[in-house]
């Protein structure tokens, strides 16, 4: 534990708490009519903009690890970098280099799935989010393992898609339903028996997280696994039928559909396949990834447990080995800031809902469950509602604000975190009335909450790990920076924000080990501030 002990400065002692707000989809647009974090009343916001400890902070592409700055950023990686304080290659970026080098193809793991689909003269099922948002996943690594399959001489195959809507356009599911339709159909012309068997919209169709809500899981395995839902001959059929039964409806609510002839389904998982799950982001994918692999499940009826060997993109998390089989080594994580200030004996709690819960422990702690040391660490989940969260915009904030409040005022703990998911998460619905509201009630909150600090005589840090409310004309995350302030009510121009050549999600780690009156760890990004 000797290397995570850090040097004391003695620059800035203060008798509060430091607290980290993360405004989870709050970036900085351009103040159109489509912004509605700019459209918002945000009193609280508008002061920190025009504090002199205020500055913009880039949230996404390189400077969170994905491959290029055409990339959005996402929760994932945004809560990465700032539990790491560094940046680390991440999910597309990771996928891309194992691909283009062949490792995954040249990696025991696909040698497995080449060989039982062989062996057993079975099926390769293919099942994950179908679109090039590259937030979860891409059609292009589908596309190249469909190649791979093929030049491998795997008779079978079939896809089981999960529609977007979210990180891509609202309603533009045929449009990656045709391009792989085109793919499958050069290996059909081949004589390879490859199509898509099943799908569904994203959120109620197999990609639940955090366990909030299993029916969503259900209805996934029900249509890939079993065969049943409702009928159709063709993927495109299915998403033709539901845009004219409802003009509104977006892809990632789009039912679950089963691709069948004369009435049985093309595809169902059997005995003896083996099963790729493709997204490379992890939330999405453990629920799905826990009912193929454990013996003792029990969230809902399986039906049947298909004997298959089942195979990750990645694996999505390493504590608790879901899965158990991989194709892509994800990033190594270590010397998070968890692990700092629990060798500095620092005592510290975080706190969200459920939608993001796992974001400010699980991604925060490099991938990795559980606590670090629990008798320093204190995390609190508040359950999220099971609904559209449009339909509630406040979601849980004031919840989460409420219980922060009591944290802090107890004395115990010296740095706290919580993630206020209302701009990401009604943001992601594109409804621009309850996307204002949300960033309003974030606003109020983060209000109440620096009073709270600002008497006990702390320092608040507020950012946000990426965009999305800013640009209600899509439903995804926006490449916009986001807003970085510090609140510090016994200020008395001790440091100053220093100008950065690149400045980004992982400099806030480094930043928040000064404001604790502690040197950054040697390796950890620059801070953001400076020493008079």
């Amino acid at each position: 534990m000797k290397k995570f002990l850090l040097k004391k400065l003695n620059k800035i002692p203060r008798p509060g708490p430091l607290l980290f707000i993360i405004m989870d989809g709050i970036g900085l647009g351009k103040k159109d009519q489509n912004d509605a974090v700019y459209l918002a009343k945000t009193p609280n916001l508008d002061k920190l903009m025009n504090s002199s400890l205020y500055t913009q902070l880039k949230a996404h592409g390189r400077a969170v690890g994905l491959p290029s700055d055409d990339d959005m950023g996402n929760s994932e990686v945004g809560h990465n970098a700032l539990g790491a304080g560094r940046v680390f290659s991440q999910g597309a970026k990771l996928v891309n280099e194992s691909m283009a080098s062949k490792k995954m193809f040249k990696g025991s793991v696909w040698q497995q799935v080449e060989q039982k689909c062989k062996q057993n003269d079975s099926t390769l099922h293919l099942m994950g989010l179908l679109s090039d948002g590259n937030v979860h996943s891409h059609i292009k690594h589908v596309i190249e393992i469909i190649e791979q399959a093929a030049q491998d001489k795997l008779k079978k195959l079939r896809v089981h898609i999960l529609l977007d809507g979210r990180d891509v356009a609202a309603r533009s599911a045929l449009i990656y339903i045709e391009q792989l339709e085109k793919a499958l159909a050069k290996c059909v012309a081949k004589g390879f028996d490859y199509k898509i068997a099943s799908g569904g919209g994203r959120m109620i169709t197999t990609m639940d997280r955090y366990f909030a809500d299993w029916a969503i899981v259900k209805r996934g395995w029900d249509a890939h696994v079993l065969g049943v839902g409702r009928q159709f001959s063709s993927a495109r059929e299915a998403v033709e039928t539901f845009y004219q039964e409802d003009p509104k409806v977006n892809d990632q609510y789009l039912p679950a559909f089963v691709v069948a002839q004369n009435k049985q389904p093309v595809g169902t998982i059997k005995d003896g396949d083996s099963v790729i799950f493709f997204n490379f982001r992890g939330d999405r994918a453990i629920e799905i990834s826990m009912a193929f692999e454990d013996e003792h499940f029990d969230k809902f009826d399986r039906v049947r447990r298909p004997d298959v060997f089942y195979v990750g993109m990645m694996q999505y998390d390493g504590d608790l080995q879901i899965p158990k089989n991989y194709l892509v080594t994800p990033p190594a994580i270590d010397q998070t800031m968890g692990e700092y200030t629990c060798a500095n004996n620092i005592k510290s709690f975080a706190i969200s809902e459920t939608q993001k819960y796992g974001h400010v422990t699980f991604f925060w702690n490099g991938n990795n469950s559980g606590y670090i040391n629990d008798k320093l660490e204190t995390y609190f989940e508040i359950p999220s509602d099971r609904i559209s969260f449009d339909q509630k915009p406040e979601m849980k904030a004031r919840e989460i604000t409420a219980k922060t409040i009591e944290l802090l005022k107890s004395g115990s703990y010296q740095f706290g975190r919580l993630n206020l998911a209302n701009g990401d998460m009604v943001g992601h619905t594109g409804n621009l009335k309850a996307a204002i509201k949300a960033v309003e009630t974030v606003d109020e909150c983060v209000g109440e909450l620096l009073k709270v600090v600002n008497d006990l005589g702390g320092i608040t840090v507020i950012t946000a790990d990426h965009g999305n409310a800013d640009d209600m004309s899509r439903t995804s995350h926006t490449l916009n920076p986001v807003p970085f302030a510090i609140v510090d009510s016994q200020y008395q121009g001790e440091y100053e924000l220093v100008e950065l050549p690149q400045k980004g999600l992982a400099n806030i780690t480094a930043t928040l080990f000064n404001l604790m009156d502690y040197a950054k760890p040697a390796n950890y990004e620059p801070s953001l501030i400076r020493f008079k």
